[in-house]
């Protein structure tokens, strides 16, 4: 069972915490056991929008593969931002001491910067708090117009929306794309890779349809993405024929077949092995012989 705890300061944005919590929850209910936790300085909080939230006062007891959240709040300015306790940013730092992960959305990347967790490693933060931040935590590695980064288990998002991409990537790394499209799909958003590409991911691409056929596909391709998958086992099991199956594929996500969309997965999750193992590479960098074998055809169409 894994923790989640949002830790959350009063002017709390809605959709920093809300966002993320329903990626997690959305996966409990897909069978992978979460718990989600709100803990706060005090009993009861004001959103940014209006909303009271009543919270927990006392953390639970963390292991290495739970996850603390700090969603971002209302201020002009980080300086003008909530005070937080030494005491909680303590625990924010002691966590990432004992090997777990500390996540922010928009303006919680300063909570990790006043906690130490910035110093060294890449972050980044809403854009139009992007130089603040740079300012008050001069250590930081700054990272602008991303969507979120990883750096040595601290994981940071830019504004509003983009913790659900944090919390899909978070969910991706942990159980695989397929899980992390099948949240997505449910959420009824799109699934995007790395926050440091600066371009959209395969299932970001080719999953901005409405054809359900070729979702189911899509789905079983994302699910065994790494196996063969013959085009008449996957007609067959979206219930419609080899030639009606390309031809609404190719409909659906500009003229690709289904091998070139498994194809685009395999490669994907090559470069994100490489980027896990190695940091990030320049775009075009060579892949490994080992991973690139992920990219070979596994079926014919």
């Amino acid at each position: 069972m894994s923790h989640v705890v949002f830790f959350l300061v009063p002017g709390v944005h809605l959709l920093d915490l809300a966002g993320p919590a329903q990626v997690f929850s959305t996966a409990a209910d897909f069978g992978h056991p979460y718990t989600l936790g709100y803990v706060a300085e005090r009993p009861q909080i004001l959103t940014a929008q209006g909303l009271p939230l009543v919270t927990g006062l006392d953390w639970p007891e963390l292991g290495p593969e739970d996850l603390i959240v700090v969603p971002g709040w209302r201020a002009l300015t980080l300086a003008e931002g909530p005070a937080i306790d030494e005491a909680s940013l303590r625990v924010l730092a002691g966590h990432h001491a004992r090997g777990g992960t500390v996540a922010s959305v928009c303006a919680g990347a300063d909570a990790l910067g006043r906690a130490g967790l910035l110093d060294g490693r890449r972050c980044t933060t809403h854009h139009d708090v992007q130089d603040e931040l740079a300012r008050r935590h001069p250590r930081a590695v700054v990272v602008r117009d991303v969507l979120y980064t990883q750096d040595d288990r601290v994981v940071t998002s830019a504004g509003i929306a983009s913790g659900i991409d944090l919390a899909l990537h978070l969910i991706a790394t942990r159980h695989g794309p397929a899980v992390a499209a099948q949240v997505a799909r449910d959420m009824v958003v799109y699934a995007r890779r790395n926050g440091h590409e600066p371009q959209a991911s395969a299932m970001l691409r080719h999953r901005s349809h409405l054809d359900d056929t070729v979702h189911r596909a899509q789905d079983l391709l994302d699910a065994r993405f790494d196996g063969p998958v013959p085009l008449p086992e996957l007609a067959a099991a979206v219930g419609v024929s080899e030639r009606t199956l390309t031809r609404l594929f190719a409909r659906a996500t500009g003229g690709l077949t289904p091998l070139r969309y498994q194809q685009s997965l395999r490669l994907e999750r090559a470069e994100h092995l490489i980027s896990r193992a190695t940091g990030p590479s320049p775009h075009g960098a060579s892949v490994p012989p080992d991973l690139a074998l992920m990219a070979r055809p596994c079926h014919r169409t």
